[in-house]
């Protein structure tokens, strides 16, 4: 699990927080364990990274982050505050239906491309955050 690249979105985070395409916990995971308030579900459609991520949910005393065996396009929890992901290109316009107004979008990794609705925010090196403004 990467942690260090993932402490500046602890400022950032918001709740509930989901993680798509969760892989290893980076950066869900890690912003679960960093801010227990938050309110976080991990997205993993592949088998092993999901038995992964429930076992070390447990082992890390986070029982109660949402491990989901889906896809992004699977989710059913409606639009949430905050989305994270790393090293997962998804269309800006899924992103964006995923995310409340006002909430905030933190990618580790290439930028999604431009949406009207998405909006560039100051962040750390490295992280592009971006709110969703309409």
């Amino acid at each position: 699990m990467l942690v260090a690249p993932v402490l500046p979105l602890a400022a950032l985070a918001l709740s509930p927080l989901v993680d798509l395409g969760s892989g290893n916990g980076s950066p869900g995971l890690v912003l679960a364990i960093l801010r227990p308030e938050l309110e976080v579900s991990l997205l993993e459609p592949r088998q092993r990274r999901w038995a992964f991520l429930r076992e070390a949910a447990r082992a890390a005393g986070r029982p109660g982050v949402g491990v989901l065996r889906q896809r992004h396009d699977e989710w059913e929890g409606g639009p949430v505050r905050c989305l994270c992901l790393r090293g997962l290109r998804l269309p800006a316009a899924e992103l964006h239906a995923l995310l409340r107004p006002g909430g905030r979008l933190l990618v580790l990794g290439q930028a999604p491309g431009p949406h009207p609705g998405l909006v560039p925010e100051a962040g750390p090196p490295g992280v592009h955050a971006l709110r969703r403004v309409d």
